[in-house]
């Protein structure tokens, strides 16, 4: 299969989720919490340990990926570290309510 080439990524949207992430340390740390230990076991920590994985595919994720939604999952207090896309929603019978992310 051929590699289909890419339009180069603009800068501008990877220095956004850095500037994301790290006002959300500053935040957590303005609130006298430590945002790198995580919660294991209390009420803002929901979700099973375990490592972020695609639920349509079963693929864990890697990288800073991990970081990001490991944060999701303790801010929003998601019950599950599975993932989808949104096609992948979609393609397994879901719907997304407009403005979700």
């Amino acid at each position: 299969m051929a590699r289909q080439d890419r339009a180069p990524r603009d800068g501008g949207a990877r220095s956004s989720i850095y500037d994301d992430i790290t006002s959300r340390i500053i935040a957590e740390l303005e609130a006298g919490r430590l945002p790198w230990v995580q919660p294991w076991g209390t009420a803002s920590a929901k979700a099973p340990l375990a490592l972020p994985r695609n639920a349509a595919t079963q693929r864990q994720y890697s990288g800073i990926n991990i970081l990001i939604l490991w944060g999701a999952v303790v801010q929003q207090g998601y019950p599950t570290q599975a993932w989808l896309t949104f096609r992948q929603a979609l393609a397994l019978g879901g719907n997304v309510r407009k403005g979700e992310r």
